[in-house]
């Protein structure tokens, strides 16, 4: 299943077919004998009382889910859904399939704008920049850029690693992100895995790309586990990774450093990572930490990663142990060599 948020509605894919569904938070009612009103609230269970009375507990708040559209978006003999993405004025939906046809929906009418051939073989991953722009991953080894259903530019992120055969890696996932203190500037990361599995598996690769100009900054190998999936934190200052084998990384965006790691924590393929938003309420939940990671993969667990805080010595501090450190060797050689100064 794949799946994109957008404020209360979630694009769900299932098979060949994206449901939209629209999600709220109900919170608990009193009881209508107890309070009084004829309401029904939900379902209470007994538990005992700060004063060891008995009394009622509420449960906790429910979430309720309303169907508003479902469209098919893969017609392949073996149709899936296997990507789909809102745009940033949620305006547009984009799907990508296992028939290689990129599909723009109009949102929340769902009524189909585009439908072209974007691959030859299956869309692995969708990403949508800010002025509307596709960026694809297929199967087929190649990463394109679309403006509407015009090939802008196809990715070559071994142009720069000549002893790295073109067919020898196949694009997995992709996404943008933001530049943390450059609000004008923009990136793009890919992930490249082994198109064959062997018995010494070669590494996964991360490229950072320009976003605007879509040419290759860095890249960086990433591991030898196949990674399934790629997200990218609010401010663009951290990506997290997921594996088919269950391991969950955290690298800092600016160099692909891998930060954090933790060996399959699933023990099956992680199915998708979120960072939680670096709003008010995920600023709570952070708690100290500098990000803050879910995973969930097919075990249908989800897991929390916690990235701590790096310690760093104030510049006042800093500056006054260089200077400790002048003087004292200024003393040494005063003592070893006598009218140095």
């Amino acid at each position: 299943m794949t799946m994109a948020l957008a404020d209360d509605i979630i694009a769900a894919g299932q098979d060949a077919s994206c449901h939209i569904l629209r999600f709220s938070l109900q919170a608990p009612e009193a009881k209508g004998g107890r309070n009084g009103s004829g309401e029904k609230g939900p379902r209470k269970r007994k538990g005992p009382s700060p004063a060891g009375q008995g009394g009622t507990q509420s449960q906790t708040s429910e979430v309720t889910v309303e169907s508003l559209h479902s469209v098919r978006t893969d017609f392949s003999p073996d149709a899936l859904q296997k990507a789909v993405r809102f745009n940033a004025d949620c305006s547009l939906l984009v799907t990508g399939g296992a028939d290689g046809f990129l599909r723009l929906w109009e949102f929340p009418s769902m009524k189909k704008t585009l439908e072209f051939k974007a691959h030859d073989g299956e869309i692995e991953d969708i990403a949508l920049g800010p002025d509307n722009k596709v960026v694809t991953a297929g199967r087929d080894f190649q990463c394109c850029v679309w403006q509407r259903d015009q090939l802008v530019t196809g990715l070559r992120w071994n142009e720069n690693l000549p002893g790295v055969p073109d067919k020898a890696y196949r694009y997995q996932a992709c996404r943008f992100g933001a530049v943390e203190d450059n609000a004008a500037a923009l990136r793009l990361y890919t992930v490249q895995v082994p198109h064959k599995r062997e018995r010494r598996p070669p590494p996964c690769y991360l490229t950072k790309w320009d976003g605007k100009s879509f040419l290759p900054l860095l890249t960086r190998p990433c591991g030898s586990e196949v990674v399934s999936c790629l997200s990218v934190s609010d401010s663009g200052t951290f990506l997290g990774l997921g594996t088919v084998t269950g391991s969950v990384a955290i690298h800092v965006a600016f160099s692909l450093q891998r930060l954090y790691y933790v060996k399959e924590a699933h023990g099956i393929v992680v199915t998708d990572v979120a960072f939680v938003p670096e709003s008010r309420g995920g600023r709570e939940l952070l708690a100290g930490n500098e990000a803050a990671l879910l995973s969930v993969a097919v075990d249908s667990r989800c897991k929390l990663h916690l990235l701590p805080g790096r310690r760093s010595l104030p510049v006042w501090l800093l500056l006054l142990l260089c200077a400790g450190l002048i003087v004292a060797t200024i003393l040494l050689l005063q003592l070893a060599f006598p009218g140095f100064l």
